[in-house]
């Protein structure tokens, strides 16, 4: 206790010039901090003399060396003279903690937007857990019980013969002989050009929206629909253009006619009709039996 009033006692000439210094410019301590970054309340416990309110005997000095060189005072000397002043004094030196500067302490708001990111990544992992663990079996719906349906009636042999042809399937060109060829889309660009040789093929692209045809030789071409033939795309050796490669136009167009089967049994010429009255034809009639050999009649005798 004896120290502590000595310590009170004693004159403070270092941080009276400092002040005084200060005044005279016309500075404020917001000035002093300003250019020393030292905070204003460790400038204030300077100017009072209140070393063992400051951090560590270094600090104090280098606040001091500071403060002095912004009001224009000789920091060397002013320094020299703190340390001869506190180490005579054997001012004890506390235990000092500075406070967290305001501006590196990051905002409330981004804190809170940390916590919120964290609960839902652990909800997340829970959730993926869960689904983990069960193994990921889906519940199998039962099916209904089959409706007691009646058979749908028999299509005619039209309707039977059309179904085929309706499925359609890729629109293949097979070139049998050479031939000049251009597929385009209506109204748009160019899929296709080339000088076809026998046996080439192209296939229209499925995705292909309005595909037509220019030709010189038609007849060059074979043209499938899936399995179906389709008929030559017009005369031999003439020009044809804007002619569709849809398949359902080109089925359109009807199939080739083709031979009589085998199998199928002609049909009997009609018998010839018979007079509804009359004798029945000669030819029709039965020839005569010759009639059965008799013996020779003898001569009639000679006359007398």
């Amino acid at each position: 206790m004896a120290e502590l009033e000595q310590v009170d006692t004693v004159a403070n000439p270092i941080g009276d010039r400092l002040k005084a210094a200060r005044e005279a410019q016309g500075l404020h301590l917001d000035d002093i901090a300003a250019k020393t970054r030292v905070p204003i309340r460790h400038l204030l416990h300077i100017e009072k003399g209140e070393w063992d309110q400051l951090p560590a005997l270094t600090y104090s000095i280098g606040f001091a060396r500071a403060y002095a060189t912004a009001v224009g005072l000789n920091a060397a000397e002013i320094g020299t003279e703190l340390r001869s002043q506190l180490s005579s004094t054997k001012v004890p030196t506390p235990a000092y903690y500075e406070p967290a500067d305001p501006a590196r302490v990051p905002p409330r708001w981004l804190a809170l937007v940390a916590a919120v990111v964290a609960i839902v990544l652990v909800a997340g992992y829970f959730v993926w857990r869960s689904d983990a663990l069960s193994g990921g079996q889906e519940p199998v719906a039962e099916a209904p019980p089959a409706a007691d349906t009646a058979p749908a009636p028999p299509a005619d042999e039209g309707q039977a013969q059309a179904a085929p042809a309706a499925a359609g399937g890729p629109v293949v060109l097979t070139a049998t002989d050479d031939v000049w060829v251009r597929v385009y889309e209506a109204g748009g660009p160019r899929l296709y050009e080339a000088t076809m040789k026998a046996g080439d093929r192209y296939e229209v692209p499925a995705s292909a929206a309005r595909p037509q045809i220019v030709t010189g030789r038609p007849n060059a071409l074979q043209v499938m629909v899936g399995s179906t033939r389709i008929p030559p795309l017009g005369p031999p050796e003439k020009s044809v253009a804007d002619v569709s490669l849809l398949a359902a136009d080109l089925l359109g167009r009807g199939a080739p006619p083709s031979a009589v089967p085998a199998s199928t049994t002609p049909t009997p010429a009609p018998a010839p009709r018979r007079p509804a009255s009359g004798p029945a034809p000669a030819a029709a009639q039965p020839a005569p039996l010759p009639p059965a050999s008799t013996p020779a009649e003898s001569p009639p005798p000679a006359a007398q």
